[in-house]
């Protein structure tokens, strides 16, 4: 037990360090790169050289690097104040906030829908090996992995919303509702987002299930569990597939840390969905550099976090790599 808990404080220290990493490489990205001005973003069209040096007196930016960066990380992680560029006055941090529990919604909803049915499909795949299903299965799995998120999100859209709608999809009603507010609603309005977001992740992860459930079969401790009596099903769900999680589960962190950082920025922007990815997409339309770089600290923080928690994680699925 003490051994798990210094490894989890210890994971965290390294969580800590890598997020402060990132923040400096943001910052010198965003901000010091050459050619890039925030001062004359600012200042309009042709502003005079007493202009510019008084946006950047207001910035901030004839300042020591190591200010400019104190003062910009207070503003994203103290204050809150930071200002959008294109839009003087609006507050980027709460206007983060508030799209993190959309694109959380969104996300959530996939992510079950993905994992329940590559489990299914990879499962299925490597116990039919040999069959006819077992290609069948797999090539369905790469038609969704080679389906275009943008693309399919239109074909979706023009079935449930155009061709189909007053037959058959009447109920169906793209945009968020927040789920405090109308639980029906909000799963109507997410129901074809989710699944249009899952289909490229269900080929993505059968594919990887399968091969390591093909790959443990011939392990040693999966062989003694056959020897010593055990069914077929138990010998799969206590030995086979809880190893076989790992990549899974890896894949798995990475994965959802990116897309509730923004990563679904196409399917948000094709439904109309106003999350952190439809932010994004907003900033990089308008070159706003405060929103870009707080979205990406942002979506960088929850792909450190989600790669803590699996690294954590490995130790109750594998006692293999527990820590000692």
């Amino acid at each position: 037990m003490l051994a798990v808990l210094t490894f989890i404080v210890r994971r965290s220290l390294w969580t800590v360090v890598v997020m402060f990493v990132i923040t400096v490489v943001v910052f010198f990205i965003f901000f010091k790169t050459p050619g890039v001005d925030p001062a004359r973003a600012l200042a309009g069209r042709d502003p005079s050289p007493q202009v510019l040096a008084e946006v950047r007196q207001q910035l901030g930016l004839n300042r020591p690097l190591w200010i400019q960066y104190g003062i910009m990380m207070k503003k994203i992680f103290i204050t809150r104040n930071l200002v959008s560029y294109s839009d003087q006055g609006e507050l980027i941090i709460p206007e983060i906030f508030a799209a993190a529990p959309i694109t959380l919604s969104l996300v959530f909803g996939a992510s079950v829908i993905w994992v329940v049915a590559a489990i299914v499909m990879g499962v299925a795949a490597a116990r039919l090996r040999g069959t006819i299903y077992d290609p069948v299965l797999m090539i369905l799995a790469l038609i969704g992995l080679s389906t275009p998120v943008f693309w399919l999100g239109q074909v979706v859209i023009l079935i449930t919303q155009v061709k189909l709608h007053s037959s058959i999809f009447s109920w169906v009603q793209l945009g968020y509702t927040p789920l405090t507010q109308s639980p029906v609603k909000w799963f109507e309005g997410l129901i074809f987002p989710w699944i249009t977001l899952s289909i490229l992740y269900i080929g993505l992860y059968a594919r990887v299930l399968r091969a390591n459930l093909l790959e443990v079969q011939n392990e040693d401790y999966v062989r003694t569990a056959r020897a010593k009596g055990l069914s077929e099903r138990r010998v799969l769900l206590r030995h086979t597939l809880r190893t076989s999680m790992i990549t899974f589960l890896s894949l798995f962190g990475l994965d959802f840390g990116a897309l509730v950082g923004g990563g679904a920025i196409l399917t948000e922007v094709v439904f109309g969905i106003h999350g952190v990815g439809f932010l994004t997409w907003e900033s990089l339309t308008n070159l706003d550099l405060p929103t870009i770089m707080a979205v990406v600290i942002y979506g960088a923080f929850f792909i450190v976090l989600a790669n803590a928690l699996v690294d954590v994680a490995y130790a109750w699925i594998d006692p293999r790599v527990r820590p000692t």
